[in-house]
């Protein structure tokens, strides 16, 4: 998927499956809802031609998942036929498998997207790569998207946040040790609490520094090649290369 952006050259860029499937006959209408302003439409496979018990309740339950944990709205992540503006397909950077997750990272850059009925044909080609054994791959890389969504450029914030938590049910742990202890007499290195909370803390404090390591690869992956995190539209009042002096207007 990747290697065919790269490759492609036109302002719009269109996707589908190699089985035939999908009908190249929806892309007219997905260019028209292009112009009506959206940055990416999606297909959803309308009379879906395919298993029901190796295919479709898993993709049902999977698009249930992603619409969850992702807060997009969309019934079909899982239809490969899909129109793109260049400057949003540009910026996706696909890896591994992340091709399933097209629409999360669109939304990730802020493009307005859609989704329109598309028809599915019975498979004429190919073999399926899909199945049940495929859904533990799906949920490592739904993780990452999430974490990548939401704290690329804050690690500390989701690793520091659970590093304090796990700190402060070991000090709890510990607390309540020390309580047994005189309250009750139990010994503390007998009691299960005490080593519970040993592990709490060792785990806590290894989280955190992996919050600041986090910190420190962030700065380095955007600083070192001068990446900004973030993604610009389009500017006013803003001189840039190709416009060296731009029309003045109001914000």
């Amino acid at each position: 998927m990747q290697a065919g952006i790269d490759a492609s050259s036109g302002d719009l860029i269109a996707t589908m499956d190699g089985d035939l499937q999908n009908d190249a006959g929806d892309l007219p209408l997905m260019v028209a809802k292009i112009d009506e302003g959206y940055d990416v439409v999606l297909g959803e496979r309308a009379n879906r031609r395919d298993s029901m018990v190796i295919r479709k309740i898993p993709s049902m339950l999977a698009n249930r998942i992603i619409r969850k944990v992702t807060g997009l709205p969309f019934r079909d992540f899982g239809c490969t036929i899909r129109v793109l503006r260049r400057e949003v397909a540009e910026n996706l950077h696909i890896y591994g498998e992340m091709h399933r997750f097209i629409p999360v990272l669109a939304s990730q850059i802020g493009a307005r997207m859609t989704q329109i009925p598309a028809r599915h044909h019975p498979r004429t080609a190919g073999t399926s790569k899909y199945g049940i054994s495929r859904t533990g791959r799906v949920i490592l890389d739904l993780i990452a998207v999430k974490f990548l969504s939401g704290y690329m450029t804050r690690p500390m914030h989701f690793l520091g946040g659970a590093g304090l938590g796990i700190v402060a049910l070991g000090g709890i742990a510990f607390f309540t040790t020390i309580v047994m202890k005189y309250g009750i007499g139990m010994g503390m290195t007998s009691n299960p609490l005490f080593l519970m909370s040993v592990m709490m803390m060792l785990v806590g404090i290894q989280l955190l520094s992996m919050g600041l390591l986090g910190e420190v690869m962030m700065r380095t992956y955007f600083e070192s090649q001068k990446k900004a995190p973030y993604t610009v539209r389009e500017t006013l009042n803003i001189a840039t290369t190709a416009n060296p002096i731009p029309d003045r207007r109001a914000a």
